[in-house]
């Protein structure tokens, strides 16, 4: 079954450690993104764990390959579940990941998932480099394909992108769907959008949510009827 994550898309640790007490026992994973490492770093991680989450680190690493090798090492060390690169940083960026998640993992545990980002779920037609002709649900596709050449475990991508690429790439490769909004819901500044359910049907691994549980009155019911649609579908 498709699994939850929800984004800690917070200024400070003790906001997402706050927020993360209130859903345990609800979703299994939780993401640090961007903002939140930026301001207080890697000590953000190890609370999490404690709480019984997994960890899904999306610094979306893109540089040459021995910087993101040494990025993906250093990850691991911290005993995060599953991180990110850009897939446009090509094959041998791919595999520095791949071998930095490695050499980085504890021993005894299995390194994290490498997900390659193929087309923000913010983007649409009009704000691609090639301008208005631009299609980000094609340019998503063919960078999914790059990435299961290259080896990694999976993409990002919309839900609109999914069932594509798992007929593509097969059912053994993962995607991780943000963008996720329940019917009815403020789509905020994503654009290409689907429901829990439907990104579910259309074979999503790893739903992302943030700000639809986060600032929701009672944020685990609003996992919970998360989860529910998810397994309903």
């Amino acid at each position: 079954m498709a699994e939850l994550v929800v984004a800690l898309d917070y200024p400070d640790a003790a906001a997402a450690h706050a927020m993360a007490r209130l859903l345990r026992g609800t979703a299994g994973w939780v993401k640090v993104g961007l903002e939140l490492f930026t301001a207080d770093g890697p000590a953000v991680i190890a609370p999490l764990k404690e709480l019984g989450f997994k960890v899904f680190l999306d610094m979306k690493f893109f540089d040459i390959p021995n910087t993101v090798l040494g990025a993906a090492r250093s990850a691991a060390r911290l005993g995060v579940d599953m991180i990110t690169i850009h897939a446009l940083g090509g094959e041998r960026m791919a595999h520095a990941a791949m071998e930095g998640c490695t050499l980085g993992a504890p021993p005894g545990a299995l390194p994290p998932l490498v997900m390659a980002v193929t087309m923000l779920t913010s983007m649409g037609p009009d704000d691609l480099p090639l301008g208005n002709g631009g299609d980000p649900s094609r340019m998503a596709l063919d960078l999914a394909v790059k990435a299961k050449q290259y080896g990694v475990n999976g993409v990002v991508c919309s839900g609109l992108e999914v069932a594509a690429v798992k007929e593509r790439c097969g059912g053994g490769f993962l995607c991780l769907t943000p963008g996720i909004r329940p019917a009815k819901a403020a789509a905020d500044d994503q654009r290409r959008v689907v429901t829990p359910g439907r990104a579910v049907r259309s074979g999503s691994d790893f739903l992302v949510v943030g700000r639809p549980v986060t600032m929701a009155d009672a944020p685990a019911d609003a996992a919970r009827n998360m989860l529910e649609e998810m397994r309903s579908a």
